[in-house]
């Protein structure tokens, strides 16, 4: 057999339904044996686009996402990507074909150092250099990258390791580690704590996600009667609609929510990684007592020193914690939900045009069943969608906020229409955002996708702006023109949508949605609206 074909059947072992990638010449041996494989190698128009659908499927799925590349720049483009899925932990195993070995010594075409390239932004990167060790390196890539924290993998395979005539061998048997058990003086600990307290929060972070632990956040929550705020990647984690439910934190801003742990005497935080939110932002002044609930220790910050810690499977650290716990009284926190619940209704009827942001979030809420799935592409609309997207159900709003790289959106709805096609998939992008791999429009339109792509169209860097205007009350540099992205889609033979005014957005939406096809809305902005955030959070008081 050739190694090729080992590495093909290694993969299937590991469960892979989809590869995506771009062929190259050096990974023409693996390409050749997918054609008898059951996985299904999607071609893709970009390998950023590439990572970015790897990335999200992961994270959806919690089944490590592949992607493929060929040597040098095929490989070079996978980076942002799957710098991406590392920090958002994220499950995957990225792939590059490689030049010989026999030229790697030497000044040679098209070579790079991919394993030493690749090795800060994974968990594990390696080269084969024998094809007998193909199925070690395979087992030892997913299992490294599913493990929590998960992460992403890299092999760098040769074109002649892959091409090498060697005998019959098969993949190694699946195996993974059972988490461990918290010990029972460490569940009682942080119990006697919740106990002596009088107003403590829960903050749910993305690991709860990870662990599909949300239904036991809830049932914590509600034996206890905490209050529960999520980061931007745990949204869903609890239903915005929950009385317990305080929305999300993430802004640098102090928002309402804010003023909930202003007044908390304990902060439980449950599944949360420091690249989310950090703790100098909601613990400024070092002087919040913090536990910490994870199948991971917790990270070393100044601001993040625990009273008590419980480090085992999340689901069953709730359960024991709450056996010992007592339930706890309403305080002045609980009142956040419904202010922050108004809110989100605000501008439910606001006819304004350029539609104002919080309007066309409410509009897409109203559009979508609580299941189906938006990704929120890196912007000023992403503040937005962290902030007032109501998120009924875990892993409905995906928003990338490790890396936080643009051009995420397109991508994560073909990723998440292939994970779940009985649910909408709507890519929510910026125009910047969406011109970065707007090239997947046609991967999309060939894989008979059924997704929508909301542009919050501003002709501007917007997140951008808001910083400069922030910072220095001017801005510099951030205009630049558009396609008319009408005419765009339509070239790719999609359909193409633009809101002429703020009552055509909803039914817009609707009808796009049920186009069984690829659809794009053009939907101008009115980002006036941040810098009236800005100064509305800066003054805010305390409503409780």
């Amino acid at each position: 057999m050739k190694a090729s074909e080992l590495f093909v059947k290694c993969l299937e072992n590991e469960g892979v339904e989809y590869i995506f990638g771009v062929p190259g010449e050096e990974n023409i041996d693996v390409m050749d044996a997918l054609i008898d494989s059951k996985i299904e190698f999607v071609t893709t128009r970009h390998e950023q686009g590439a990572a970015f659908i790897a990335d999200v499927y992961g994270r959806l799925t919690g089944r490590a996402g592949v992607c493929l590349a060929t040597l040098g720049p095929g490989a070079t483009n996978l980076v942002t990507g799957v710098a991406d899925g590392n920090m958002d932990n994220a499950p995957m195993v990225a792939i590059a074909g490689q030049g010989s070995t026999a030229r790697m010594h030497k000044e040679s075409h098209q070579i790079l150092d991919l394993v030493n390239l690749f090795d800060p932004i994974t968990k594990f990167s390696t080269q084969i250099r024998i094809a007998e060790i193909i199925p070690e390196i395979v087992r030892k890539s997913f299992k490294t990258a599913e493990a929590e924290k998960p992460g992403c993998s890299f092999i760098d395979l040769p074109e002649n390791i892959a091409g090498a005539e060697i005998e019959d061998m098969v993949p190694l048997k699946k195996q993974s580690a059972m988490t461990a058990t918290a010990p029972t003086g460490k569940c009682a600990s942080v119990a006697n704590l919740i106990n002596q307290v009088n107003a403590p929060v829960i903050m749910v972070g993305n690991g709860v996600i990870r662990e599909r632990a949300s239904e036991s956040v809830i049932d914590f929550a509600e034996k206890l009667n905490i209050p529960v705020a999520t980061t931007f990647m745990a949204k869903g984690a609890i239903p915005s609609s929950h009385p317990l439910s305080l929305g999300t934190i993430g802004l640098k801003a102090h928002d309402y929510v804010s003023f909930g742990f202003d007044q908390a005497d304990l902060i439980i935080c449950i599944g949360v990684d420091m690249v989310e939110y950090p703790p100098a932002l909601w613990n400024p002044n070092y002087d919040k007592k913090i536990i910490h609930i994870d199948e991971s220790p917790a990270e070393v910050d100044a601001h993040y020193i625990l009273e008590a810690g419980v480090v085992g499977a999340i689901e069953d650290s709730l359960e024991r914690v709450a056996a010992k716990s007592h339930r706890r009284p309403d305080t002045p926190i609980h009142q956040l939900h419904d202010i922050v619940k108004d809110e989100f209704g605000e501008y439910a009827e606001d006819t304004e045009f350029p539609v104002k942001p919080q309007k066309i979030v409410w509009d897409l809420r109203q559009a979508l069943d609580k299941e189906d799935i938006v990704i929120s592409d890196v912007g000023a609309h992403k503040m937005w969608m962290a902030r007032m997207y109501q998120a009924e159900a875990p892993n409905t709003c995906i928003i990338s906020n490790g890396f936080a790289s643009m051009g995420i959106a397109l991508p994560g709805a073909i990723a998440a229409k292939l994970a779940y096609p009985d649910k909408k998939a709507v890519a929510v992008c910026g125009d910047a955002g969406f011109m970065m791999n707007n090239q997947e429009i046609e991967t999309a339109m060939r894989l008979g996708l059924d997704i929508v792509v909301l542009i919050f169209n501003d002709s501007k860097y917007g997140l951008i702006e808001w910083h400069q205007e922030r910072h220095f009350g001017r801005s510099t540099k951030i205009e630049f023109t558009n396609p008319d992205f009408v005419k765009f889609a339509e070239s790719f033979g999609a359909k193409g949508y633009r809101v002429e005014s703020t009552g055509d957005l909803l039914p817009t939406l609707r009808t796009a949605l049920g186009d069984g096809t690829v659809s794009i809305i053009d939907c101008p902005v009115d980002y006036r609206e941040n810098m009236k955030l800005t100064h509305k959070l800066g003054s805010l008081k305390s409503p409780i």
